[in-house]
């Protein structure tokens, strides 16, 4: 498991392939139940990870689907049966809460796992961008949600930016370099073209940073892990490498009980 450094009063983390019970391309710690997995070994391995997660008592996970809603995970949710929960998780891309002890997770395999805190505000994120995700605005649109129910803004916001698939690997078609020129990233500092595979390669965890930057996030804020997901398949699932039949990393973020919310001795240090 990677962890990510974020105040005391927030756990932050990434799996990796190691130390679950699934078999085939899902070996072994796929925790994400959307994918095709034996559903047994999938529960068993969420069991796994609650057990190392200090103090959390639930996973609630999305089933993503490359687009840009995000949804508040709030008391009004929590109360609600298991099968209305996962109605309301259906086609969600991103989490935010301020409960306490609840774990909101992505699932990625190649696409960028982003995990938010606001430290002034005590509310935490979790976004799956995929490429079509960034060039939509799942990042933006999650930052604006965040400060339109909680006052959130730039400076008091903290990102980690989890193991994705490098510019080295994401070999891209020119539908897809047109797609984020026309959406408005600087392709001079995000792309670069390939003479010897006549394709254009993109830095999607770039983009993300870009995203977060024109929201006033400092650049000392921001976390990047640098792995890449397709150069590590020991470690990482990758759908690009292992196809989409395959296990997926899950990244999240919880609040936990430690200190108090919001963070005001952490913002004091700033």
């Amino acid at each position: 498991m990677i962890t990510y450094p974020f105040p005391p009063s927030v756990h932050a983390f990434s799996t990796t392939r190691q130390g679950g019970c699934s078999s085939g391309a899902y070996a072994s710690l796929n925790c994400t139940p959307y994918t095709g997995d034996d559903p047994a070994s999938v529960r068993r391995n969420q069991e796994l990870l609650l057990e190392r997660l200090s103090g959390c008592h639930r996973l609630v996970i999305p089933y993503q689907t490359h687009d840009t809603r995000c949804l508040p995970i709030d008391p009004a949710f929590l109360q609600l049966s298991a099968a209305e929960q996962q109605e309301r998780l259906q086609g969600v891309d991103a989490l935010l809460t301020c409960e306490k002890n609840v774990c909101i997770a992505i699932s990625t395999a190649d696409c960028v796992p982003l995990l938010l805190y606001d430290a002034a505000h005590g509310v935490v994120a979790a976004v799956h961008s995929g490429w079509r995700g960034t060039v939509k605005g799942i990042l933006p649109q999650t930052l604006q949600l965040l400060q339109q129910q909680f006052g959130t803004c730039g400076s008091h916001l903290y990102a980690a930016i989890g193991p994705a698939i490098s510019l080295e690997a994401f070999e891209v078609g020119p539908e897809v370099y047109q797609a984020f020129h026309d959406a408005g990233f600087p392709m001079d500092q995000l792309a670069r073209w390939k003479a010897d595979s006549r394709h254009w390669h993109i830095d999607l965890p770039a983009a993300c940073h870009y995203q977060l930057s024109l929201f006033g996030v400092p650049g000392h804020h921001i976390h990047q892990s640098g792995l890449c997901t397709y150069s590590q398949p020991e470690t990482f699932f990758s759908a690009r490498r292992h196809g989409i039949h395959s296990g997926r990393i899950l990244s999240g973020i919880y609040l936990t009980s430690f200190g108090q919310s919001p963070d005001l001795h952490y913002l004091c240090t700033l």
